[in-house]
């Protein structure tokens, strides 16, 4: 483990990759803004910097870029340029609260229905991590009076655009798959879609959200 100052620590992660834990209040913002510094520095060389929650891998195309780049990588994280800082983008997500789930939500809760559906579009969100499948988001900020254990047994199919709870994340099935997660409404809105990849993003533009960024749901 290498400290570096008294923010984050990092560790090398393989042949190729660097692991960074950020700590304080503010590591899940450290984590994404640090991946926006990463990667514009050119001279840091990197393949990909990806932030989920507090942590931040750094990856190199082979052995040799690590040796070569570590070392800039992670003065780009200690230094916080300014000109590298890139303000989170916010979506608006709309949401039909029409979910087979909200009622034991709100049971498990101990609120109506109308309370959960107000509480769930309160917070501004978080992307704290992109996993499970292509496009699905962990949102932090759930208020904890609707953290919501996931169900004991999977829905072997949950159609995508499903807004659900899971623990203490809310997010949106990005695709059509098997989830363990309560469902509480729908969204129109395609968060990962092949057919973006043809304008000037390339594959990059498929996803529609990326860790950092901020939702607000509202009611359709």
């Amino acid at each position: 483990m290498n400290a570096v100052d008294d923010s984050f620590v990092w560790q090398r992660c393989g042949a190729r990759a660097a692991l960074v834990t950020f700590s304080g209040d503010g590591a899940w913002d450290a984590a994404a803004s640090g991946a926006n510094r990463i990667h514009a520095d050119p001279q840091t060389r990197v393949v990909d910097a990806t932030p989920a929650f507090d942590k931040l891998l750094i990856e190199f195309a082979d052995r040799d870029e690590y040796e070569n780049h570590i070392a800039q990588a992670i003065e780009s994280l200690h230094t916080r340029k300014p000109s590298a800082l890139v303000a989170p983008r916010l979506h608006h997500i709309p949401v039909r609260y029409d979910g087979e789930d909200l009622a034991h939500v709100a049971s498990h809760a101990g609120l109506p229905i109308s309370e959960v559906i107000r509480l769930h579009q309160t917070p501004v969100y978080q992307v704290a991590l992109l996993g499970f499948s292509p496009g699905f988001p962990y949102l932090e900020g759930l208020p904890p009076a609707l953290h919501t254990p996931r169900r004991s047994t999977p829905r072997p199919r949950i159609p995508a655009g499903s807004v659900a709870i899971g623990g203490s994340h809310t997010g949106v099935y990005s695709l059509a798959t098997a989830g363990g997660w309560n469902l509480i409404g729908t969204t129109a809105v395609r968060l990962f879609d092949l057919s973006r990849c043809d304008g000037p993003s390339g594959e990059a533009a498929a996803f529609l959200l990326k860790s950092g960024d901020h939702v607000k749901f509202f009611a359709e």
